[in-house]
């Protein structure tokens, strides 16, 4: 007889709950993706003056029409709860206090990747796709191009390009404010 492994997965609640009991610190650098519990990579230096430069140049241009969120936490669902990089969210008082925003609430997620891009790609932005995230950017320090995700499925994206030196990007949420890859990147 064949012996087959059972995963355990959590969900969000068990995630916060072992927080609260002090199985995960505040410092701990994980995030919870589709009920498993996932080291994040260390961030280079690099990767975090990406995500400083975006942070400053999206708080700056799109003043109150959003909220800019950085390295926080979006609930998706009974089983994931990532934190990505950058997210441009629907303006709320409470600024989400009373609870994590969900899909419906980002207007647009950014994912920088210096190490993690495969990970990014095969395994996040679906989750995001599946979940009904309109856009989403892939920011690949390696690569040197950034990936624009749009028209989420089941499947996954159903747009998707790859800019690189040279082009601009425009949000769908924002169509009139224009992006030179070389800002985002440095």
């Amino acid at each position: 007889m064949a012996i087959r492994a059972l995963k355990r997965l959590f969900t969000v609640e068990e995630y916060h709950r072992m927080a609260q009991a002090g199985i995960l610190g505040e410092d701990d650098r994980v995030e919870l993706i589709e009920g498993e519990i996932v080291n994040m990579a260390p961030i280079g230096s690099r990767h975090a003056a990406v995500v400083d430069r975006l942070n400053r140049i999206l708080s700056r241009r799109i003043g109150e029409r959003a909220i800019v969120r950085v390295q926080n936490p979006i609930r998706l669902g009974e089983h994931s709860e990532p934190q990505p990089d950058v997210t441009l969210l629907r303006p709320r008082e409470d600024f989400y206090a009373s609870a994590h925003p969900g899909p419906e609430d980002v207007l647009l997620l950014i994912e920088v990747a210096e190490t993690s891009v495969e990970y990014d790609r095969e395994i996040k932005i679906p989750l995001y796709a599946r979940f009904g995230i309109g856009e989403v950017w892939l920011v690949d320090l390696e690569g040197k191009a950034i990936g624009v995700y749009r028209n989420p499925s089941p499947e996954g994206y159903r747009e998707v390009q790859t800019l690189g030196h040279g082009a601009h990007l425009f949000p769908n949420s924002f169509p009139h404010l224009e992006l030179p890859a070389e800002e985002i990147m440095g």
